[in-house]
């Protein structure tokens, strides 16, 4: 997803929503044995700051599924998790750079999923691993 900045800035919409859809790379997946289940929906919101900064809202929802991390049943996790992230043209150790022209949002996107992800995940609460009787 890519917002056109100097395109909104023309136009004078200065703020907006969006939402999508992301077929995120596998490679994001955090937890052992788990995969994304369809893609992840992106929703969210941007203001365009009188000097180009463009502060960005977003929530990722997405679906994982793989083998219980203790036990190695089924188990699905649901994830929803909302993220802040400052743009600006000008690289800053706490901020995100784009070029003043158009904000690619894949690289804040994708340190949501990372971000968003537990440690492990079991296929039901209080799960206590494999039964070696």
């Amino acid at each position: 997803m890519v917002i056109e900045v100097r395109k909104l800035n023309a136009l004078k919409k200065y703020s907006g929503d969006f939402s999508f859809d992301y077929d995120a790379p596998k490679t994001l997946v955090a937890v052992p044995l788990f995969d994304f289940v369809g893609a992840v929906k992106v929703e969210g919101s941007y203001v365009i700051n009188e000097d180009d900064s463009v502060d960005v809202s977003l929530t990722v929802k997405f679906r994982l599924a793989g083998s219980c991390s203790y036990c190695l049943e089924h188990a699905e996790k649901d994830i929803e998790y909302s993220y802040d992230a400052l743009f600006e043209t000008e690289e800053n150790d706490d901020t995100y750079v784009y070029n003043g022209i158009n904000l690619d949002l894949t690289a804040a996107i994708n340190d949501a999923i990372l971000f968003s992800q537990p440690s492990i995940i079991l296929c039901r609460d209080g799960c206590k691993g494999i039964d070696l009787k």
